[in-house]
């Protein structure tokens, strides 16, 4: 599982020209699932997104995690993360999940958040989205599951 985390004042998806997920200061997550991906996988990345301590203290420093500063999440899918660019110029996506496998786990994703206390919205599963992103800082990691 891989996630690609950007810290945001504001991002927000749409499809169909129609809002579905919207949030303020938090973290805007791409979320990639691959074929050995499990509960325990999806557990790890979870709670390194929520306990990463990449928002700013009183002091300016990275020190605060998104559980501290009581912000969002706004949850992604992106298969692409699993893109394989090494050989020719189209990208290979046989590491990602089948949708199936990849949307329960996305799923599942979005309600462990929940259940650790984080207000999440999402994208919608299988859709082509307009993601639009204020970035703040620029900060963006990328979390993978050992």
């Amino acid at each position: 599982m891989r996630a690609l985390i950007q810290r945001v004042s504001q991002a927000a998806v749409r499809v169909d020209d129609k809002t579905i997920g919207q949030i303020k200061n938090g973290l805007l997550i791409f979320l990639g699932v691959t074929h050995t991906d499990d509960e325990q996988a999806l557990h790890y990345v979870a709670e390194k997104c929520v306990h990463l301590r990449i928002f700013e203290d009183e002091n300016g420093k990275m020190n605060r995690s998104l559980l501290d500063t009581a912000g969002q999440a706004l949850v992604v899918s992106q298969f692409t993360l699993y893109g394989d660019t090494r050989k020719g110029r189209r990208p290979g996506f046989s590491q990602a999940a089948a949708p199936e496998k990849a949307n329960a786990l996305y799923e599942q994703f979005v309600a462990y958040l929940n259940e650790l206390g984080i207000q999440t919205q999402t994208g919608k599963f299988g859709a082509h989205m307009h993601v639009e992103i204020q970035n703040d800082g620029p900060v963006t990691l990328m979390i993978e599951n050992p």
